[in-house]
Order: structure tokens, then C-alpha cells, then sequence
């Protein structure tokens, strides 16, 4: 019996590990590895038209489930392209997979066309980047590269030589190992009693959650009325939260509920759930610091932590409220907490309801929230788009999915296609602005190769409008941040969507709702007012 190849056994300890997608653009470099994929049907080839866009897919894939996301490209300008989208996932902590191609192994280190060190070229973005040198190494260097990875949130790359793909090899596929996670019972533990007498001699109480939160929102909803706390979301966790929650006061920062910022200024305990970062200028002064999270890494990076407790919130969370024996509710507090809330409730719920022309992005925003799904996966884009979003979409049970630390312009789109492919059943809708839907547009064209049924909603106001507005707060001239646009509508329609323009209120709600009951992918325009966002800072 002939030995299996290096591709196509990779694809076998691809499968092992429970991937389902590549995605990529073929190169030079990887036609060994595009042959083998034709030859098999447990693995599919997503083939995008930008490096980066397949980069920002597996970083969205890793997002969504937790589990590793794969890209692939030739050699050079192809990791070169790879970068943005990895530096996505670098940032966020998605686990994410590389395979490029690299010079034949008779060509490494000489002057072979696009040849570079791609270790060197990554290695600011991959926690692991290996070049193959056998075959018969494989299954090893991609089950540490997977394990790396999905252990550690992290990026990890494989260079493998072009000729390397095709050489057969004695290397066996390695199974993936069941784990079986748990936590030892807390209530005994001396940290978690000093950890909950803190909390009970709290007299200004927090709780402020991100990613982390996702599986515990029941708990910290019961945990902050016992507590009297009050619960504010970074924006990956803005969807965990039924907007309807007594004691959330909605977003932090930037597109958050601007009255909760006095209120956690002067808290005195913060219990940090799943998240670790704070916007400047919004922090406590004084707090103690309570963190939670999956991964010690992340405990007091950035922030500065008293106590971290490691594990996952839904087990660490049950032991802690155990270890409160009474309510220890400050009803003044929480009086203050109630009227920030519905000071800003009313502040945004008039801000929604505007009437503008062109429209003002906060009334598309409440248009968007009353014809989404409950559970609707929305992909929202780097940019203006983003903070309006974040400042007046009330969330029942949809999931956000963006680039939160690297903020690369252009997610929205891959995002959707992503989540798409992922979760064929659910409502997928991308909110991009005409900057960041331009950087991805040719990959309108993935969703009708592949069928994918999502709706894009562009807020079309001509300008780079984060930037422009930072350049108005802070007197620069406004050089470089105006659009020249197309009609939007009419490209999707030559790319086989179906296409929509909304310059009026009135067409607002019907065509959203028509555009997202289209059983193929919809793009709507709309006409947005440049206004600046309410907090700019320059």
C-alpha cells in the first residue's frame, strides 16, 4: 500500500482535530495541498479573494465556536496578505492556524522568487511558526501548532516547502485527546472567604463583563440584586444581556451609557467577569479589583487586579455567591444605579427616534434592533459603525462579533461570511460603514459562490467618519477621510445579490425586513448623516 502524502495526511490530522473549512486563496506554492483537498470531501476549501479576508474568516470561526480556525496561502505576499486578519485573532485570542507554502526545500535561503523567512516574517503574531523540514514530522508539527493554539488563544503557523506537500510519509495521524475540565469545590478555599468578605463590605459595587461572561449571565444577573451592583458590558459581551436586565447599565466607554461612567469612577469593589480591558478616562479611582477568568495570563494584564481566581465563571461564580451568607445591598447605591439607567434610557430612546435627513445612525441602529432576530449573529465592522452600535442597540440574546483590540476596518464582511458557513440556520447580519465594506467588497462574490444567505447594511455617510470626526474635535484639517462611493446597491446586484437603497425614514423598517426575508445575500444602502458621536475625543 502506498504511504499518503504529506497534504493529504495533514488533512487527516486536520479532520482528527475536528476542522471543517479552510480558508484561503490558491498560490504557487500550495498546489500540492489544493490537490489533495480536491481528492477528499471532509474538509472544504472556502476560496476567498483576499489573503486577509480568509485570515479575518478563521479569526471569526475561532471567535464563534472556541475552537481552531485554519487559513491557508502561498509563500510571500501570500502570508504577507495574511497578516491584518491574523493580527485579529493575535490580538483577540482566537485560536487560528496559518499553513503557507514556502520555497522548495532545494531553493530555502537562496534568491528564489518570494522567498523570505516566514518564521522572522510572523513571529510578532504567532506564539508557534515552524518550517517542515521532513516529511515524516508532520502530524507532530501541526498537533503542536493546533495545541499551542487552541490551549493558549494564540496564532500558530507551519511553512511547508512546495515540494514537501507531494513526498510521501511514514508520520501517523495523532488523535485528539478528550479533556475533561472541571473545578475542585472554592468554598473552603481562604482567598475566595477574603474575596467574599470583600465583597461584603461593599458599599459601591460593580460587575463589569466581557467574553468571559458568556455561559454566567443568569449568575451575575442574581449575584448584582443581591449585591446591589450594577452590570456594565464590554462590547463582545452586549449581546449576553437581555437590555430589559433591572440592574445593566449598558455599554463602557466610547458608545456606553455615558451616566454610568461617574457611577463606576466611585465604585469601591469591581468583579471583572471574562473581561480584561477598560476604556482610559472611565476606570475607577479607587476600587479593589476582583478578575475571573478562564486563562491566568489574563488575570491583572492591563487592569490592576487585587484578586484572580482561574477557571470558568459558571463554576467559579456559584461558589463565590455561596460564600456570601446575606444580601448586603447599598439601597442608596443601587438607587443611583436605577437612575442612570433610566436617565440614559430616555436620552437614547429619544436619540433613536430621530427623524433626521439624511438619517442619523442611531435611528438605523433602532431599526436594525427591532428587525433582527432574538438570537441573530451581527458582525459589525471597525469604525463609526461600531460605537453607534455599541450606544444604542438594546440586545436580547444576539452575538456580536468584531475586532476588538486590533479594530481592523473590513471585518464585517468576513465576519458574516464566517459565521454563515458556521451556522447555516441563523440570522446573520453584517452593520459595516462604506470605509470598511470597501476594503472587502470584492468578496461579495464568496457569498454567492457559496451560497450564503446574510444581509450587509451599509451606513453610507462618505467618509471615514471616526476620523473625521476626531479630526473635527481636535481642530486638524479634514484631509484624507472623504469617500468616493459607489451606488453600493447596483455593484452587489452585478455580483448576484439582490440590492436596496433607503435615503427616507419611511422606507427604514420594510426594506430591512424585506432584505433579511431574502432567501439569498441582500445589501442595503442607506443614507446616513455624518454626525459626529457624542464622545469623540481627538
Amino acid at each position: 500500500m502506498l504511504q499518503p502524502t504529506v497534504a493529504s495526511l495533514m488533512l487527516n490530522q486536520l479532520e482528527a482535530w475536528g476542522v471543517q473549512r479552510i480558508y484561503g486563496v490558491v498560490g504557487d506554492a500550495i498546489l500540492g495541498l489544493m490537490d489533495a483537498i480536491g481528492k477528499q470531501k471532509s474538509i472544504q476549501f472556502i476560496a476567498v479573494k483576499h489573503e486577509s479576508v480568509a485570515a479575518m474568516m478563521a479569526s471569526a470561526e475561532a471567535k464563534l465556536t472556541g475552537n481552531i480556525g485554519v487559513c491557508a496561502a502561498t509563500m510571500g505576499p501570500g502570508l504577507g496578505n495574511l497578516l491584518n486578519g491574523l493580527g485579529d485573532a493575535y490580538l483577540d485570542k482566537a485560536p487560528v492556524l496559518a499553513i503557507t507554502g514556502q520555497a522548495p526545500t532545494t531553493k530555502i535561503g537562496t534568491d528564489y522568487k518570494q522567498y523570505i523567512d516566514q518564521q522572522e516574517f510572523i513571529k510578532p503574531l504567532a506564539l508557534y511558526t515552524s518550517l517542515a523540514t521532513h516529511p515524516d514530522s508532520i502530524s507532530d508539527l501541526l498537533v503542536k501548532a493546533i495545541h499551542t493554539s487552541v490551549s493558549q488563544g494564540a496564532v500558530s503557523h507551519l511553512s511547508v516547502p512546495k515540494d514537501l506537500f507531494t513526498m510521501q510519509t511514514k508520520a501517523k495521524v495523532i488523535e485528539k485527546p478528550l479533556v475533561i475540565k472541571g473545578v475542585p469545590s472554592l468554598n473552603e478555599s481562604q482567598n475566595i472567604k477574603e474575596i467574599s468578605n470583600i465583597m461584603n463590605n461593599a458599599k459601591h459595587p460593580m460587575i463589569l463583563c466581557g467574553d468571559g461572561a458568556i455561559n454566567s449571565t443568569n449568575l451575575i444577573t442574581n449575584l448584582s440584586l443581591a449585591w446591589g451592583a450594577g452590570i456594565l458590558v464590554s462590547l463582545g459581551a452586549k449581546g449576553y444581556f437581555d437590555h430589559s436586565t433591572k440592574t445593566l447599565l449598558g455599554g463602557i466607554g466610547q458608545g456606553g451609557n455615558p451616566y454610568a461612567k461617574e457611577l463606576f469612577e466611585n465604585s469601591d469593589v469591581v468583579l471583572l467577569v471574562g473581561d480584561t480591558w477598560w476604556p482610559e478616562g472611565y476606570v475607577p479611582k479607587n476600587a479593589l479589583v476582583i478578575q475571573i477568568d478562564m486563562t491566568e495570563e489574563n488575570i491583572g494584564k492591563g487592569i490592576p487586579v487585587k484578586y484572580g481566581v482561574v477557571g470558568m465563571a459558571e463554576e467559579i461564580l456559584p461558589e463565590i455567591i455561596k460564600a456570601i451568607p446575606q444580601e448586603r445591598k447599598n439601597e442608596n447605591w443601587l438607587d443611583k444605579i436605577m437612575k442612570a439607567k433610566e436617565k440614559w434610557n430616555k436620552d437614547n430612546e429619544k436619540e433613536r427616534t430621530r427623524n433626521d435627513q439624511p438619517l442619523h445612525p442611531a435611528r438605523i441602529v433602532r431599526a436594525i434592533e427591532e428587525n433582527v432576530n432574538e438570537d441573530a449573529i451581527l458582525s459589525i465592522d471597525t469604525g463609526d459603525v461600531t460605537v453607534w452600535m455599541n450606544r444604542n442597540f438594546q440586545p436580547t440574546n444576539q452575538t456580536f462579533l468584531f475586532s476588538g483590540k486590533w479594530r481592523t476596518m473590513g471585518f464585517g464582511l468576513p465576519g458574516a461570511l464566517a459565521a454563515k458557513l458556521i451556522y447555516p440556520d441563523k440570522q446573520v447580519v453584517a452593520v459595516v460603514g462604506d470605509g470598511g465594506i470597501e476594503m472587502t467588497l470584492a468578496d461579495l462574490l464568496t457569498a454567492v459562490r457559496y451560497e450564503l444567505d446574510i444581509t450587509v447594511i451599509i451606513f453610507n455617510n462618505h467618509a471615514l467618519q471616526m476620523e473625521k470626526d476626531k479630526m473635527i474635535v481636535g481642530g486638524y484639517e479634514q484631509e484624507g477621510v472623504g469617500l468616493t462611493n459607489p451606488n453600493f446597491a447596483t455593484i452587489a446586484e452585478a455580483c448576484g445579490w439582490k440590492g436596496y437603497n433607503i435615503s427616507s425614514e419611511n422606507e427604514l423598517n420594510q426594506v430591512i425586513s424585506e432584505a433579511i426575508s431574502v432567501s439569498s445575500p441582500t445589501l442595503i444602502s442607506i443614507d446616513t448623516a455624518a454626525i459626529v458621536h457624542p464622545e469623540t475625543k481627538s
